[in-house]
C-alpha cells in the first residue's frame, strides 16, 4: 500500500522541542522520497482544528478491505507534538464521531504516553517505526463523563484528583518548566512542584464504585485512573498497568504524616509502592468517583480548576499506528 503521511507538527511542544524534531525526521521524509504534507499548528487550539479540517477532507477509516483515496494512497495522520497535541487530536475525532488510525512522535516535555505504550522518545527511531509498519496496532484510552460539569471526552494517560492534579496546576503555572525545557529537563519540573504540593495539599472525602463495588476514603490524597504506568513525567505509579487490555486502573492513597509520604515516595521511586498498606491499587472495567469537596483535577497534564467531581471512566479502543506493543520498562535514551 502506498502512503501519503499528513504531519501535524506542534512547534511549541516541550518548549521548542516540537521544532527540532521536526527538523530531524522532515529530512528524511525527503531522502526517502515519501509523499508528505506538513501541517503547523501556529497558536493554542490550532492543532484541533487542523485535525477537524483534516478529519471532514483527507482522513480516511481504516478498513480490512485496505480502502484508499482515489489516487491509491491512504492518507495517514502522524502527530508531531507532546501528550497535550495528540490528546487533542484524538478528543476533536471523539467529538467528530471518527476514528482514524494515528501515527505519534513525541515531542514534548513528559512523554507520559510514548513510554506507556513502548513508543521511542528518539524522533529518527519513531520515525522508522512508522514508516516499517502496514497496519494499525488496538490500545484503550480511557473515555470519561463528569457529570457536574458536563464535561466528556478521552483522556490517554490518566485522569486524576487530589494530589498529581494539583502538581499540574502548580507545574503548568509555574514558570521553572518552560526554563527547564530548554535543557530538556522538563521532568525535573514536576519534582519541584511535589515538594511544594506535598506540604499544602489536604485529605478529602471520595467515594468510589469500583465495578459495582462501593468504597469510602475519608481522607484521599491522591486519586488516579490511568491505563498505562506512567504519570508526571515518567513516574511509574502503576507498573502492572497495561494499555493493550481493556481495563482501568485505580490508585488512591490517603492522606497520612509527612514523613510516611517521603517513605512511600521513595517507594514509588524503587517501583515498590504496591506493597505499601497505604497505597490503594484496584483494576476494573468501569470507575466512579464522587468528590463532593472541590479538588484540582487533570486529565493528560491538562489542569482543571477546582470543582466537585462525579466521575465516570470506561475504556474505549483507538487505533494506534506502531508496532506490536510490548509493554517494557525504557532505559532513559529508548
Amino acid at each position: 500500500m502506498n502512503f501519503h503521511y499528513h504531519l501535524l507538527i506542534n512547534e511549541a511542544a516541550g518548549s521548542g522541542n516540537g521544532k527540532k524534531t521536526a527538523e530531524k525526521i522532515l529530512p528524511i521524509l525527503d531522502k526517502k522520497q515519501l509523499s508528505y504534507t506538513a501541517h503547523y499548528s501556529e497558536y493554542k487550539g490550532h492543532d484541533a482544528l487542523i485535525a477537524e479540517q483534516l478529519a471532514k477532507d483527507t482522513l480516511m477509516e481504516w478498513e480490512a478491505e485496505q480502502v484508499t483515496d482515489s489516487l491509491g494512497w491512504f492518507p495517514l495522520l502522524i502527530v508531531v507534538g507532546g501528550d497535550g497535541t495528540l490528546h487533542q487530536v484524538l478528543n476533536t475525532f471523539h467529538q467528530l464521531c471518527v476514528s482514524f488510525p494515528v501515527g505519534f512522535i513525541p515531542a514534548g516535555s513528559g512523554n507520559d504516553f510514548a513510554r506507556g505504550i513502548g513508543i521511542s522518545r528518539d524522533p529518527e527511531k519513531a520515525l522508522e517505526a512508522i514508516l516499517s509498519t502496514n497496519e494499525p496496532q488496538e490500545i484503550n484510552v480511557l473515555h470519561y463523563e463528569e457529570k457536574v460539569s458536563d464535561r466528556e471526552g478521552l483522556a490517554l494517560n490518566n485522569f486524576g484528583i487530589g494530589l498529581d492534579a494539583a502538581i499540574v496546576h502548580a507545574t503548568n503555572h509555574s514558570n521553572a518548566k518552560k526554563r527547564l525545557n530548554k535543557y530538556n529537563l522538563g521532568s525535573l519540573s514536576y519534582l519541584f512542584s511535589l515538594l511544594h504540593v506535598l506540604f499544602t495539599q489536604k485529605g478529602f472525602p471520595i467515594l468510589v464504585d469500583i465495578g459495582g463495588k462501593r468504597v469510602n476514603f475519608k481522607k484521599a490524597f491522591l486519586c488516579t485512573a490511568t491505563n498505562h504506568p506512567y504519570f508526571g513525567g515518567g513516574i511509574s505509579i502503576v507498573p502492572t498497568a497495561d494499555i493493550t487490555k481493556p481495563t482501568i486502573d485505580f490508585v488512591v492513597v490517603e492522606r497520612i504524616n509527612l514523613l510516611k509520604i517521603i517513605w512511600l515516595f521513595l517507594l514509588l521511586l524503587q517501583k515498590k509502592q504496591m506493597n505499601s498498606k497505604y497505597f490503594h491499587h484496584y483494576t476494573t472495567s468501569k470507575l466512579r468517583i464522587v468528590s463532593t469537596i472541590p479538588q484540582y483535577g487533570q486529565e493528560d497534564g491538562e489542569d482543571l480548576e477546582k470543582q466537585s467531581f462525579d466521575l465516570q471512566l470506561a475504556n474505549k479502543t483507538q487505533l494506534l499506528w506502531c508496532k506490536k506493543i510490548v509493554i517494557r520498562e525504557e532505559g532513559p535514551n529508548s
